[in-house]
């Protein structure tokens, strides 16, 4: 859990510096989006999709793995 969090953390840290290079340079989000030909119209749309795609396959093949998961955690020994 502690090494999650350090990641996690570190992950803020790196993004919140960069964002401050970024606006130091006087760039923003949309024009970088902008300059590779993308509008952030575009982007929510991807996103929408990327979301719709993902959560009917991600509640099938849960369907399957926990309860796989649910048996072999039952019948495994006992710890310690």
């Amino acid at each position: 859990m502690l090494r999650l969090f350090s990641t996690i953390t570190k992950i803020v840290i790196a993004s919140l510096l960069t964002g401050v290079v970024l606006h130091k340079l006087d760039l923003s989000a949309e024009q970088i989006l902008l300059e590779l030909g993308v509008t952030p119209e575009n982007v929510i749309v991807w996103l929408e999709e990327s979301v719709n795609w993902a959560i009917p396959h991600l509640l099938l093949g849960s369907m399957v793995i926990l309860p796989v998961w649910l048996v072999v955690f039952l019948f495994r020994p006992p710890r310690g």
